[in-house]
């Protein structure tokens, strides 16, 4: 799939998640054969870009191309400048969010709130393409709600307005993440534009990421939630695709390799004490098939040192398998 002049290969894209999707996860992942990584949403209000949490969310150093970086918003002025302002920084694709159904992110007329204004959405569209010279892309919900779907009109506004690449989550605002992705929407805006057309939600395994491939006819698949714990599932799924076999399942060993590296990525770019904070979630994530998760969590959750929480981890992936066993 391409974006603009960029080759997206493997079609299988890391979603952007706030407070997840940060520079260590993005590369952890792309390393394991993601196509791209979208950053997290960064506010276009520019007296939050000075905060130490903005300054880490623009940090695009040492990642591999092309960079996509979310912005988020309500005003067209705003967005443009924000957009030029994630450029400058070493954005090569723009993503516009049109799709998060947070309360925090609604309540100011963004994310996923912006689809109940159709002229403004072609206004923010408009504002963005005219303001940068890369591609711009755009990810929306189905609608504001199952009374308000209009992902179709959204996606004829895009094409008009120069964008890219248009993702579409396969669920309304009003339904957060509850129930099943539709993917009837996605596949009528696919036949309705001839812009590339990414699939998102309910994609938790490969044969999951062929499904709605096939379901939706979309160009590519981007995988948010089930990464979490995760990252070699982009090298599952792009296996997957290319030859219909699935890879052996990811054991105790690699597992506790991978955390122990995203560990230290983690704490190298936060420091102590945040990089420690940061990681909880990230090592629960990993943690969770295995036995003893829960005490696991506990005990990394208590823990105060990054050589604390590495201690922590190397011996719980140790003695996994053998734990498994016994259960």
């Amino acid at each position: 799939m391409l974006i603009g002049p960029h080759r997206i290969d493997p079609p299988v894209i890391l979603a952007p998640m706030s407070g997840i999707t940060d520079k260590p996860f993005r590369r952890l992942c792309r390393q394991f054969g993601a196509g791209l990584a979208v950053s997290e949403m960064t506010s276009a209000d520019r007296r939050l870009w000075a905060t130490r949490k903005s300054r880490r969310r623009m940090d695009f150093d040492d990642e591999p191309a092309p960079v996509s970086v979310q912005i988020a918003g309500y005003d067209p002025a705003m967005l443009a400048e924000a957009a030029r302002n994630a450029v400058g920084l070493g954005a090569r694709i723009v993503d516009i969010n049109m799709g998060c159904p947070a309360k925090k992110v609604c309540s100011v007329a963004a994310g996923s709130a912006l689809l109940r204004d159709e002229p403004l959405v072609a206004r923010i569209l408009e504002a963005v393409v005219r303001a940068v010279d890369v591609p711009v892309t755009l990810k929306i919900r189905t609608g504001y709600s199952r009374a308000q779907r209009n992902a179709l009109r959204i996606a004829r506004l895009a094409e008009d307005a120069g964008i890219a690449a248009l993702t579409v989550h396969g669920r309304t605002r009003e339904d957060h993440f509850a129930g099943a992705a539709e993917h009837d929407t996605v596949r009528a805006v696919k036949a309705a534009v001839r812009i590339p057309v990414i699939a998102n939600g309910d994609v938790a395994d490969a044969a999951g990421a062929r499904v709605l491939l096939a379901a939706t006819g979309a160009d590519a698949v981007m995988i948010g939630r089930a990464a979490r714990g995760r990252p070699w599932l982009f090298r599952d799924v792009a296996h997957h695709l290319a030859t219909g076999s699935h890879l052996p399942a990811v054991g105790a060993a690699e597992t506790g390799t991978v955390a122990l590296a995203h560990l230290q990525g983690l704490h190298d770019f936060y420091g102590e004490p945040m990089g420690v904070q940061i990681a909880r979630k990230h090592l629960a994530w990993y943690a969770l098939p295995w036995p003893d998760a829960g005490a696991f969590r506990q005990a990394v959750n208590h823990a105060a040192t990054a050589a604390e929480q590495a201690r922590l981890t190397q011996a719980f992936f140790a003695g996994a398998d053998r734990r498994r066993a016994a259960a």
